[in-house]
């Protein structure tokens, strides 16, 4: 996990519960993306509310989630 602090100590990472984000203080959690099926059944991860690209297709959600957050940590964090 990737998590970015700036200088006012504000922090950003990617959402999993599996990271305890009440510890470091009251969690904002907004939407980054949006993961959608198109009409024959692949993945798209819409990176546009994150300035960011449309990327895919992806044949199983699995790997649309694993770009998703690839891109986010390197272009968003």
């Amino acid at each position: 996990m990737i998590i970015s602090i700036d200088k006012h100590g504000h922090f950003r990472g990617v959402y999993t519960d599996s990271f305890p984000w009440r510890e470091l203080g009251t969690p904002r959690i907004q939407r980054a993306s949006h993961l959608e099926p198109d009409h024959l059944g692949l993945w798209w991860a819409d990176l546009s509310l994150s300035n960011g690209p449309k990327i895919g297709p992806f044949a199983r959600r699995a790997d649309a989630i694993a770009a998703e957050i690839r891109w986010l940590e390197r272009n968003h964090l």
